[in-house]
C-alpha cells in the first residue's frame, strides 16, 4: 500500500474533523430545552446527568441533547447523508434513551452506551429502507468552519469525495472507522459498543484504512477525467 495515499485520506479525516455541519436544530421535547441547567453544560458529567434522568429527572436529558447532538447527527450523516433523515435518527436515539432509561448502569462511559443505542437505531433504519437504491441518498454539503475562500471548493471537493468512499466500505467496517477516527473512541469501547473482539477491531480498522485509500483514489482518478 502506497503510504503517500493512506496519508492523504488521514488528512483527510482531521479536515472533516474540523467541518462545522451546518443544520436546523431538531425539534425534540421543547419543554427540555426550556431548563434553566443548560447554562450550566460543562459542570455535570454524563453520568450524574444521566442517572439523574434514570432516577426520573428527565429534564436532565435536555443537557446530554446539546452536548451530543453534533456528535450523533455527524456519526449518522457520515454514513446515511441525508440531512432530514440524520435528524430523525438522533432524535428516536434521545427518544429511545429516555425510553430505556432503567437500562442505565454506568459501569461504562456513558458515550459507549449512547453509541450502543445509535448503533441500534442504524441498523433498525437499514431494515426499514433496505428496499432504496444508493440514488435515492441525497449528499449534504459541508462547509468548513472560517474557511479560506481560495480553499474552500478544493476542500469541499476532498471532503465529498472522502464521503463518498466511506459510503462504500461495508456497513460494520464503517461504523467502527468512524466510531473510532471521527469520535476518537477507544477499541476497548468500540468493542462494548459493537461486541466484537478488540483485536479484530483494530485489525478491521487497519484493513479499512487501506481499502479508504484505494477507494478514494479511484474516485479522485474519476472525478479529475470528468
Amino acid at each position: 500500500m502506497n503510504k503517500k495515499i493512506t496519508g492523504v485520506v488521514c488528512n483527510l479525516f482531521n479536515l472533516s474533523k474540523s467541518i462545522n455541519m451546518q443544520h436546523e436544530k431538531i425539534n425534540f421535547l421543547a419543554h427540555v430545552f426550556e431548563s434553566k441547567e443548560l447554562r450550566n453544560l460543562d459542570s455535570i458529567s454524563d453520568h450524574e446527568l444521566m442517572s439523574a434522568v434514570k432516577n426520573g429527572d428527565v429534564d436532565k436529558l435536555g443537557l446530554l441533547f446539546e452536548r451530543y447532538k453534533s456528535k450523533l447527527y455527524n456519526f449518522y450523516v457520515k454514513q446515511i447523508p441525508l440531512s432530514q433523515t440524520c435528524e430523525d435518527l438522533v432524535q428516536d436515539v434521545f427518544f429511545r434513551m429516555l425510553k430505556y432509561r432503567h437500562t442505565y448502569r454506568g459501569d461504562s462511559k456513558f458515550t459507549t452506551w449512547m453509541f450502543r443505542i445509535a448503533r441500534n437505531v442504524l441498523m433498525d433504519h437499514y431494515r426499514k429502507h433496505k428496499h432504496e437504491s444508493d440514488a435515492e441518498v441525497i449528499e449534504s454539503k459541508l462547509i468548513a468552519a472560517d474557511p479560506n475562500p481560495e480553499d474552500l471548493a478544493q476542500q469541499d471537493n476532498e471532503v465529498r469525495l472522502l464521503r463518498k468512499a466511506i459510503q462504500r466500505l461495508p456497513a460494520k467496517n464503517r461504523q467502527i472507522l468512524i466510531l473510532s477516527r471521527y469520535h476518537n473512541l477507544t477499541y476497548a469501547e468500540i468493542s462494548d459498543i459493537m461486541s466484537i473482539k478488540i483485536g479484530t477491531i483494530k485489525a478491521i480498522v487497519f484493513r479499512t484504512l487501506r481499502e479508504l485509500a484505494i477507494i478514494y483514489k479511484e474516485l479522485e482518478g474519476v472525478h479529475h477525467e470528468m
